[in-house]
């Protein structure tokens, strides 16, 4: 069984009485996770499932993922507890493959979909967004075409983010203005794929302010991109 990385997980509740709080009556989850393999390592601060913070070991730097209109937050020495964090991780890992030995890396193919950001109406401009998910291990490919011609121009790619189950998932988009007898194409490519995943989306038959629709499955909304 191969360890090719690890997940250290620190998880607290805030426990709210209803008495208090009734419309807010619960339980809150958040904490940090340290993600490492043998040559890097992320730290993330997590909220009810979401990644509010993680840290870049390339760059090294903390990139927040919250948007523009959330309310700031900062997060102190998050970057000097990232290197211990992610030091004590890889130590985790040499002792669990020294433990257990290693053997390939088991793949998980990604599942796509594609729609737009708002209700799309010919010659208004408007954003496509490719919806990645559930792949492992990173990374996977997107590339987009409009009428079988490749675009590069307009496109926007977001960090990766984790999944609870351990995959991850990932956002692209495409500004664009649709015209008449558009036909767009997301691809994904991906190593455990055994070729090239395509998302169509197309025209329903053109009347004035004609929507648009998704040819293929309509998937989750762009909340973790600021677009």
């Amino acid at each position: 069984f191969v360890h090719s990385g690890v997940q250290l997980v620190l998880e607290c509740y805030m426990y709210t009485p209803a008495k208090s709080l009734p419309l807010c009556a619960g339980r809150l989850k958040y904490g940090i996770s340290v993600d490492c393999n043998e040559t890097s390592y992320e730290l993330s601060v997590m909220y009810e499932e979401e990644i509010i913070v993680y840290f870049d070991d390339k760059e090294d730097r903390v990139i927040y993922t919250l948007p523009d209109f959330a309310a700031p937050i900062m997060i102190p020495d998050l970057i000097k507890n990232t290197h211990k964090g992610g030091e004590f991780c890889k130590m985790a890992l040499a002792v669990l493959n020294d433990v257990y030995g290693r053997a390939p890396e088991d793949t998980v193919p990604p599942w796509s979909s594609i729609y737009p950001k708002t209700e799309t109406v010919v010659n208004i401009k408007n954003t496509l967004i490719c919806h990645v998910t559930g792949f492992f291990p990173p990374p996977v490919r997107v590339l987009w075409s409009r009428n079988d011609v490749n675009m590069t121009e307009g496109v926007y790619v977001s960090p990766y983010y984790h999944n609870i189950d351990g995959t991850f998932n990932v956002f692209s988009a495409l500004a664009f203005t649709p015209e008449d007898g558009d036909i767009f194409s997301c691809t994904v490519e991906h190593q455990a794929l055994q070729g090239p995943q395509t998302r169509m989306w197309g025209e329903t038959p053109l009347m004035t302010g004609a929507f648009f629709h998704q040819a293929g499955n309509q998937g989750q909304n762009a909340k973790k991109l600021n677009i």
